[in-house]
This record gives structure tokens, C-alpha cells and sequence, in this order.
């Protein structure tokens, strides 16, 4: 499930396709394997594994696009940010502070909870988008911490992520 904006320009030439589109793509194939497994070992067990593994691969994937950006700074993944979370406009973003020690931007319109809503799992959301944040900025940079306390998936106007380097 790595995320696939990861692989070399050359090979993402011939499958291209938006960080939204993928998680639109992904979102009900992973909806349904949840509520399978639920059947089995019950929701709340389910969605623990989930999350579980969907972090494990967020990590990889922090790691994976610092490689293909040239670096783990801050500046990198601002321009990670802008380039591939937000790409074909999957989510506005209001900028508050952008230097080599911190870069706090709120996220004012997320496609990625719409699309989920769209397809009536936005129950799922948290799990399948939101909870990888933290775990792919572990991957991306270790020393690199990301604060956030609200989110649009869970109901609030805006999200508000703050990155800072140790």
C-alpha cells in the first residue's frame, strides 16, 4: 500500500495518478477488508490492525519521499505538501509560518474528507488518511515532530498542523 508518489518520475509517467485519486481508489477496497475482518474479530479489533498497518506504511512512505525529494527538511516537505497532498487543489491550505524550524499551515478544505463522504465511509477516514500524518512524518524525519489537534475528517473547521524540527 506504499504510496506510489514515491516511485522515479520515469515510472510515474505511465501511472500517474493523484495522491487523492489513489486514496479514493484504495479507501473502499480497505472499507471492505475492515468490515470483513470485523465479522471476524470484531470492529473495534478491526480497525486497531488497520490503523496499525496503515501507519507502518505511512513510515515507509515518509521515508520513501524524503528520498525522492533530495532531503528531510522542512522546505522538502512543504514542498510535498503543496506538490502531492494538495495536488489537482485535494486540499486549500492557509500557510502561517514557513521557516527552517517550523512550518504551521491549516488545512481550510480537505478532498480527501469529502471524497470519503462522497462514498459513505468518511467513519473511516481518521483511519485510512488522517492517522498517517504523524507516523509519515516520523519516516520522512525522525527529529521532525508534527502537532496537530483538530481535524476537518473529525468534524472541525480546519486542520491545523504544525510541524516544528527538533
Amino acid at each position: 500500500m506504499v504510496d506510489e508518489d514515491c516511485t522515479d518520475s520515469k515510472d510515474q509517467s505511465t501511472y500517474e495518478v493523484s495522491h487523492l485519486k489513489r486514496r479514493e481508489i484504495q479507501g473502499p477496497i480497505i472499507v471492505s477488508l475492515i468490515k470483513g475482518f470485523a465479522e471476524e474479530i470484531g470492529h473495534d479489533k478491526a480497525i486497531e490492525v488497520a490503523a496499525d498497518v496503515i501507519r507502518e506504511d505511512a513510515k515507509i512512505s515518509g521515508r520513501k519521499m524524503a528520498e525522492k525529494y533530495g532531503g528531510n527538511t522542512l522546505a522538502e516537505l512543504a514542498r510535498a505538501v503543496r506538490e502531492v497532498w494538495s495536488k489537482d487543489n485535494a486540499m486549500v491550505i492557509n500557510v502561517l509560518e514557513e521557516t527552517d524550524k517550523n512550518l504551521d499551515f491549516d488545512v481550510t478544505r480537505c478532498g480527501y474528507a469529502e471524497s470519503y463522504e462522497k462514498m459513505g465511509i468518511k467513519e473511516f477516514g481518521v483511519c485510512l488518511s488522517c492517522s498517517r500524518d504523524e507516523p509519515f512524518t516520523e519516516g520522512f524525519n525522525p527529529q521532525m515532530k508534527l502537532k496537530r489537534t483538530q481535524t476537518i475528517m473529525e468534524g472541525a473547521s480546519h486542520c491545523d498542523f504544525r510541524y516544528t524540527l527538533k
